[in-house]
């Protein structure tokens, strides 16, 4: 037997927090529309359809709750703030998570629908999943389509256990009967606080690194570390980390509040705080392989659909980013 809920103040409870949580995804949305058009009247017209005045409270009252600045408003139209920048790749994760969230809810309905998964390195699903999901959308529209963010290894050991289709990872050495595409090549860049005396100076010469603290990279990124070991031998310098970190977000902390240097792929640009920055290295900077991975056993069709237009997903990626 179901009871009514009798308590019409929890009930209320319960109603405001749903329309906040409808009122932030709407913030969202606004927002992103705005960074994307770069003005606030096309925003409006083009992709909301709202008038200009309250699209400007919007994102006035975003501001105030996330508590910095996010645009600049310019007589050209609508720039980001560095702090804008962070937020949008977040805002778009965000929703983007909302939406995978909400359509697996859906497919629950339809439990004997085939599950295809897709495994990302954590941090690249913010440049990835858009074209992926766009792929898969149009190549397996009946199909539920979930994702993993995990190390490289263990991606490595879910598609070696079945329990991942595809995943973007490095090439990982200690696996059996995995296969890879190579995707792109990622340029690893120094990692800093604004602050620091270096953060100036573009590009960085290799020999400065070894005059700083150093952070490293954990053995959780095993091609990583094996990238930056030979970098430094090839250049001369012997880098002795003070700190490793097991992941981006722990490097970056490590950065902040050492003030020391980090060796990061290009890829930690999509989570860079307002308090670091990153310069290229003096010289051939030394690079990380991006690839797809799968198991060679797997015969699912959308496997091979997806593999099929991987180029593709490439090319429609690196027009949105510079990996210079």
């Amino acid at each position: 037997m179901i009871c009514p809920i009798t308590n019409t103040s929890y009930a209320a409870a319960i109603l405001e927090k749903y329309r906040s949580f409808l009122m932030e995804l709407r913030h969202l949305r606004y927002f992103i529309a705005v960074a994307e058009e770069g003005s606030l009247s096309n925003a409006a017209v083009r992709r909301l359809h709202t008038a200009q005045p309250s699209l400007s409270r919007q994102i006035r009252d975003l501001e105030l709750e996330v508590g910095v600045k996010l645009l600049e408003r310019r007589p050209r139209g609508i720039t980001l703030t560095p702090a804008g920048r962070v937020f949008l790749d977040h805002a778009r994760m965000a929703l983007l998570q909302v939406e995978t969230a909400s359509e697996a809810a859906r497919r629950a309905e339809q439990p004997d629908k085939p599950v295809f998964v897709i495994g990302f390195l954590t941090g690249q699903e913010v440049t990835l999943l858009p074209e992926t999901l766009r792929i898969l959308r149009e190549e397996a529209p009946d199909v539920e389509i979930t994702f993993v963010s995990l190390t490289s290894p263990q991606l490595a050991l879910s598609l070696m256990r079945g329990k991942v289709d595809v995943a973007f990872m490095r090439r990982e050495t200690q696996t059996t009967g995995l296969a890879y595409k190579l995707l792109i090549k990622e340029p690893l860049l120094v990692v800093l606080p604004a602050s620091h005396r270096l953060a100036g100076t573009k590009p960085i010469q290799p020999q400065e690194l070894a005059r700083e603290i150093f952070i490293g990279v954990a053995r959780a990124a095993p091609a990583v570390r094996a990238v930056i070991h030979e970098y430094a031998k090839k250049v001369g310098i012997t880098l002795k980390a003070s700190y490793e970190g097991d992941n981006l977000p722990a490097i970056m902390s490590l950065v902040t509040s050492t003030g020391g240097l980090a060796l990061c792929p290009f890829y930690v640009k999509n989570q860079l705080t307002p308090r670091l920055v990153t310069c290229p290295l003096k010289g051939e900077a030394p690079t990380v392989d991006l690839v797809l991975g799968y198991n060679r056993s797997n015969t699912s069709p959308w496997l091979k659909r997806f593999l099929f237009r991987a180029d593709e997903l490439v090319h429609n990626v690196q027009k949105q980013i510079s990996l210079k």
